[in-house]
């Protein structure tokens, strides 16, 4: 089964960016539609963004549409998510995961989860 590590993560203040990194291992990832999840403290996980195994197609929540940009690198087994003009509502553990389901914006459609990054935007 693939297992997914997830780096890029720290404080930064706002306005700035990170870049998240999630590495895949096993031969599988290039098949793989993929995602990125974060849950803000006290809050429920929420969607964020996901890509086709392909790179083809994104999706995006509202909020990430125009500052966050979900891409892969199958030769790498890498997916990443480039986060401009950061805002303290970002402030979350951010998590990759690998999707089974139909569904891109459930996270009860994704099998396979790293063990979350930590992002902090200070105001």
């Amino acid at each position: 089964q693939v297992q997914l590590v997830e780096s890029g993560g720290g404080l930064v203040q706002t306005g700035g960016s990170l870049r998240l990194s999630c590495a895949a291992s096993g031969r599988t990832f290039r098949s793989m539609d993929m995602g990125w999840f974060r849950q803000p403290p006290g809050k429920e996980r929420e969607f964020v963004a996901a890509i086709s195994w392909s790179g083809k197609y994104t999706y995006y929540t509202d909020s990430a549409k125009g500052r966050f940009t979900i891409s892969r690198d199958n030769a790498r087994n890498t997916v990443y998510l480039q986060m401009n003009t950061l805002k303290p509502e970002d402030t979350a553990v951010y998590y990759c995961a690998s999707k089974y389901g139909t569904d891109w914006y459930s996270g009860a459609d994704y099998n396979v989860w790293g063990q979350g990054t930590q992002v902090t935007v200070s105001s």
